[in-house]
This record gives structure tokens, sequence and C-alpha cells, in this order.
């Protein structure tokens, strides 16, 4: 208890934050991810090694520390400091969601893609964490939040019918894995039916596609890759073409390749966002983003992956709601600050850019936030200015509600920062 008695009188905290090196990940110093766990941790990065995703809040799979000087073996959580100092996370939010950080900040460098996922809504997530705790580890939904910091590939969401439609003629490779009576419901939907009645075409056929068998997959994949490779001697291939033949590369023989057709191909260019709710379909494809979401590492998964794959799960949990996704673009809190608020409580996002000398005063607010310094340098003022820290890149800090903050970028570079916090429409409500 003295470590927290210790950190009680101050008022930001600087973090040691964890690093994820998933295979996916970009290389050594390629990687954000990578450059920034290096100057956050004081260690070296390893060529040759991928660097994932750096991971900044309270989850057990990947724990951020207060840097108090402590030993290695007496390094204070940020999950027990905000555990047994609940006030530094603001009465509103422990009453919502307990003693604990109702978002996870992340940073991720990608590749190559990511598993075609889907994330539990609430009731889903008890249902999966209760029955299969060694692969759901906890009873939380997971909404997130994708800003990019580079151009940013994904596939997001399911595509309009009229797409789907288009897919069903031009793919014979998907028309025969799918049979003519799914393939049919399809091209007889009219423009008056009814939701339901899309939703069960659409899962139909999708469910078809996903459960086919390993060989009748590798086999279409030939097909398709075959036709594909001959077909651009004399034709420009589309977008969502030259993709399947990149993830084939990447995942021979995958589901995951063929039913990239059946959803959104979106391209964010730096700054702009994309959020996606529980039960929705995704995977990230390549490029580096800022994250955020609720505090989960739920994740359900079919395809373009060596991990397990609960595609009964996924198949039957998702809306199969169709049309592209909302891209979001910031919204101007002032001359420094863009704000990404999706429709979750849970998380907001700040890009904040201050140019070389300037600064800014960040006034108190009720709930808790964690701020990442991307690039530049300068510092943080804390206590009305009585205390002052220099920053760098790669320098992360728990700041608790009610606590005021300033900024200021050194003389010749700007200082760039990313704030995660709870949505601010929260205490509104």
């Amino acid at each position: 208890m003295e470590a927290v008695a210790e950190v009680e009188a101050r008022r930001a905290f600087r973090l040691r934050c964890s690093v994820q090196n998933y295979d996916w990940g970009l290389i050594g110093e390629e990687s954000t991810v990578g450059r920034l766990f290096a100057r956050n941790s004081e260690q070296m990065i390893e060529a040759g090694k991928p660097y994932a995703e750096l991971w900044m809040g309270t989850h057990e799979s990947g724990p951020s520390f207060v840097d108090l000087g402590l030993a290695e073996g007496e390094r204070l959580a940020l999950k027990s400091l905000v555990e047994e100092n609940p006030s530094l996370l603001g009465e509103k939010v422990v009453k919502r969601w307990g003693k604990d950080l109702p978002f996870l900040f992340k940073v991720l460098s990608v590749a190559k893609a990511l598993s075609i996922q889907a994330h539990p809504d609430k009731e889903l997530a008890k249902l999966l964490h209760k029955t299969q705790p060694k692969l759901y580890k906890d009873a939380n939904h997971k909404p997130e939040m994708a800003i990019a910091l580079s151009e940013f590939k994904a596939l997001s969401g399911f595509v309009s019918v009229k797409e789907l439609k288009d897919v069903l003629t031009h793919v014979p490779e998907i028309l025969e894995l799918v049979g003519k009576e799914n393939a049919s419901k399809v091209m007889n939907i009219q423009e008056l039916d009814g939701n339901e009645v899309v939703k069960d075409s659409l899962q139909s056929i999708f469910t078809t596609l996903m459960t086919a068998s390993k060989e009748v997959i590798s086999e279409a994949l030939k097909k398709l890759s075959c036709r594909l490779d001959m077909e651009q001697k004399v034709r420009v291939l589309t977008e969502k073409e030259e993709l399947v033949l990149v993830l084939e590369k990447q995942y021979p023989g995958d589901v995951g390749v063929i039913s990239a057709f059946f959803f959104n191909y979106v391209k964010l260019n730096p700054g702009e966002a994309l959020y996606i709710d529980a039960n929705e379909p995704h995977a990230y494809v390549s490029g580096e983003c800022i994250e955020c979401m609720a505090t989960s590492d739920n994740v359900v998964r079919a395809g373009l992956t060596p991990k397990y794959r609960d595609v009964q799960t996924l198949c039957s949990m998702l809306t199969y709601k169709q049309g592209l996704p909302e891209i979001l673009r910031g919204d101007s809190v002032n001359s420094y600050i863009k704000r990404y608020a999706p429709p979750f409580d849970e998380f907001e996002v700040d890009c904040c850019l201050i140019p070389p000398g300037e600064s800014i005063v960040l006034p108190e607010i009720s709930g808790p936030s964690i701020w990442l310094i991307i690039s530049g340098d300068g510092v943080l003022g804390m206590g009305n200015g009585a205390t002052a820290e220099d920053v760098s890149e790669g320098n992360v800090f728990f700041v608790p509600a009610q606590c005021e903050i300033s900024f200021s970028a050194g003389a010749t570079r700007s200082l760039q920062l990313y704030r995660a916090g709870v949505n601010s429409r929260f205490f509104f409500n």
C-alpha cells in the first residue's frame, strides 16, 4: 500500500505498457508499435521480430504498470491503482462500470491481414465466457474504433444486395461453393423485401460458404487464382480481386480468402476512422492505426487465421446488416484537437497536434484518460503548473478524473498526442 499512497499525491501517472508480437505485425523498425514500445520500455527493438499491438490499459492480457521507479517485482499495475483508488476514475464511471477502466487503448501495426472476426455483444460474451473461459477470457462486449495513422485497409460489414448479386454473377467459384438454391434466394431478393428476408438469405449463403470442407475451399481457390492470373493479362482486375490474390498468398487455401467478396473493402486515409459494433464481421488488412475499444479481448474467428475458429458461433451471431460503414473524420474541439466519438459510451479518442513552441491547457473532466505521445517532445504540466515533466515519443500517461493538465510543444517540432477517454456524451446523459 506504500506504493499506492505515494502515487495518490501525484496528478498524472507515467505508464509502462505491454506489447503483442503477433505474427501479422510489422517487423522491427518498420513498426510504429515497435518504435513506441522501445521508447516506452527503454528496450532495444529486436530485428526480425514482429511488433503488432501496443496495449495501454488494465486488461490482464496486456496490462500497463505505473512507473514509480520500483524494482521489477514491485511494479504497480494500473488495474491495482484504480481498484484501490476508485476516485481516480470518477464517481459516475465507477457507478456504471465498477473499479476499472471501461476502455482499452492500442496502437496497431499490420503487415498482413488479421482474421475474419466479430466481437460478441454483452449477452453472448457472458455465455461464451461461462462455457469456454479459456477461449473467451472475459464477459464483456468489444465495440471498437480504428483511426488511421497511415493508409489503412480493412474489410468491414457485408456488401449491398446489388453488389452481392454481382459477385454471384461474376465469381463462378463462389456460385459453385454455395449452390444454386442459396444463390437463387439472393438473386430473387426484391427492393420491397423486408430485412428478415434479406438477412435469412445472406445468413444461409454465408454459412454455407464458411462451413464448406477444406478440400472444397482449397480446390475453389486454385480455380479462382488460376482464372484471375489469366484474366489480368487481358483486363485490369478489380480492387477486391487484387486483394483476394494477396490474401491467398498470405493464407493459402483459407476460406477467409474467398469470403472477402462478401465484405466491404474500406481504405482509410490518415486521420479517418472506422468504428465497429458488436456482432459485425471485419478484418484489418494492412496499415497502422490507433485503436480503442471496450475493455475486452473477446474475438470470434472464422478465417484468415491459424488460431481456433468458431465458425458456427460467428455465423449465428452476426447481424447481417449491409452497406458501407460510416467513416469518421473527427470533429474540431479547438484549433489543436479533433475528437472521434463513436456511438459507444465506453470511449472516445482525441487527436491533439500542438505546433512548435505552443501550449494547450486541458481542463478537468469527469472521467479518466490515457495519453500517448506519438511524435515530438515537450512538457506535461500538472496541478496548475506546480509540477512539470518532460515528454517525448512513446511516453504514455494515465490522467485521473478531475485533473487539469497542460502540454507544451518543444521549440522545433510539433507535439502529436492521442487521448482515450470515456465518451463525453456519457457524462451528459
